[in-house]
Parts: C-alpha cells; structure tokens; sequence
C-alpha cells in the first residue's frame, strides 16, 4: 500500500472533521446568541411598550389612540427582534429585503382583508366616529359599549356581557350609529288602546304619569297623540325627551305604571284575538 497515499487520505479526513467542527461551533455560537438576543429583545420591547404606555397615560391621550398606539408600536418592535436575531444567525440583510420584496405582492393579496381592517383602524382615529366608551350599533346589528380599539379590531362589549371582536375595515366602511353621541334623545312608546275609551281621560292620566318623571325634560315637552286607528284597535304614541342615561330604566319604569294605573281607571287595552 502507498504510505504517501493514506497519509493524504487521513489528512483530508482530519481536515474535514475539523472544518465541520468549526463550522457547527460557529453556527452553536451564533445560535445561543440569537436565543439570548430573542429572549433579550422581547423582554426589552415589552418594557418599551409599557413605558410609551405609561407616556401616554400620563400625557392623557385619548384612550381610542393610546391603544392603537399601543399595539401597532408593540407589533413592529417584534418584527424588529426577529429581524436581528435571523442576521444574527447569519442570514444576510440583502437576502431577508429580496425574499420580502418578491413575497410582498402574495402577501398583500393573502392578507388584504388584514391590510383593510389597519387602514380601517387609521381612518376611526381620523374621522373619530366614535370613541373608546361610545355605545355604538352597527350595520349588522351589534349593540354595545367599545371596550377598545387595536389596529386590526375594534372590541365591543355588549350589553348582555358578551365580548365582540369587530374588524376595523367593515367598520370604516359600515353604518354605524353612535348612541352616545347627543345626550339628549327622543323616544317613542307605542300603545293599543281598545274602542271606546275615552281619550282626552287617556291623555291625561298619561301625562300625569310622565310629569311625576323628574327624567323627563320638558323642552320640547311631552306629548300624547293618536297615530292610527286599526280595525282592532286605537294607536297611541306617547313621546318624550330625556337624557340617553335615563333612557332604559324610564320606559321600563313608565311602562309598568302605565300598565298598573290605566285599568284602575277604567282605561282597556286592546285585546287582539288568534284565530285559529
């Protein structure tokens, strides 16, 4: 056997043992540094976060803005860490902008709704069609007080205590109706009273019911009226002003007494027959 040969053989073995060596040692190293700049890194952006919160607690913005702020700022200081930690793994900058440039189209595409739903988030801040603590109503029915407003959805709580996320988008776009907005409010009771009653004695005992309402404002005042005569029955509106506050609690309140007192004065409602 050729000495010359095999000592060649083992040398070139060496030498790949101990470049692949340094290679995973190098790579080992890189490695531990980007888990330690990852764990470093989240925890540093978190403490940031809550700083600028603090910031902006203490500057008293707005609490719509604050918590847009607060997860837009929070979402792209994570997106910073990541992209320190794959350099720091040995991915080049120039790489990670390429392969961000070519996937940027399919991206926009596969999250369009999402891209909706931010530039959505943008334009309630601007236009500020409602707030945090606003009572909204929206185009598909959703009923609630806005708990907050993140930068892709906007959080309803509902008046049965449920929770809603609603995606800023629709919103932007949709009719809402914000009914916080104007304190003082109009609201109608409708009431079907049988024939031959008589109604000047209706409308007073009604009136007399909603004058003992401190709630009631009385500009514009009170009033009662007929709307329509049906074939079963007499239609009464009753309509009154008072603040949005007050709003459930005093028709819950004026229709009880409305339905204990009218028949101790001899006031019937109508009774409409199933036929079978």
């Amino acid at each position: 056997m050729n000495t010359d040969s095999l000592n060649l053989e083992n040398y070139s073995f060496d030498t790949i043992i101990a470049s692949l060596g340094k290679i995973l040692t190098d790579f080992g190293l890189k490695l531990i540094s980007a888990i330690v700049i990852l764990t470093v890194g989240i925890w540093l952006s978190n403490k940031l976060v809550n700083a600028l919160k603090k910031i902006m607690k203490k500057r008293k913005l707005e609490a719509s803005l604050k918590t847009f702020i607060y997860s837009f700022v929070n979402i792209l200081l994570k997106i910073f860490v990541f992209i320190i930690v794959l350099t720091t793994i040995g991915v080049q900058m120039t790489s990670i902008i390429a392969v961000l440039g070519a996937a940027s189209l399919a991206i926009g595409m596969a999250l369009s709704g999402t891209l909706q739903n931010f530039a959505g988030g943008v334009i309630i801040l601007l236009f500020k069609p409602f707030k945090v603590g606003d009572s909204i109503e929206t185009a598909t029915g959703d009923i609630g007080v806005v708990k907050q407003i993140t930068i892709f959805t906007t959080e309803l709580n509902t008046f049965d205590n449920q929770v809603v996320f609603l995606p800023n988008g629709a919103l932007a776009n949709g009719v809402i109706t914000n009914l916080s907005n104007g304190k003082i409010r109009r609201d109608d009771i409708k009431l079907s009273l049988a024939y031959g009653n008589n109604i000047q004695n209706v409308r007073k005992y009604i009136m007399k019911i909603l004058n003992g309402k401190p709630e009631i404002l009385q500009s514009p005042k009170p009033e009662v009226f007929i709307d329509a005569l049906t074939p079963l029955a007499v239609s009464l509106t009753i309509r009154y002003w008072c603040n949005y506050s007050d709003m459930s609690a005093l028709k819950d309140d004026i229709l009880e007494n409305i339905y204990t007192e009218l028949p101790k004065k001899n006031i019937h409602f109508a009774v409409v027959e199933n036929k079978k």
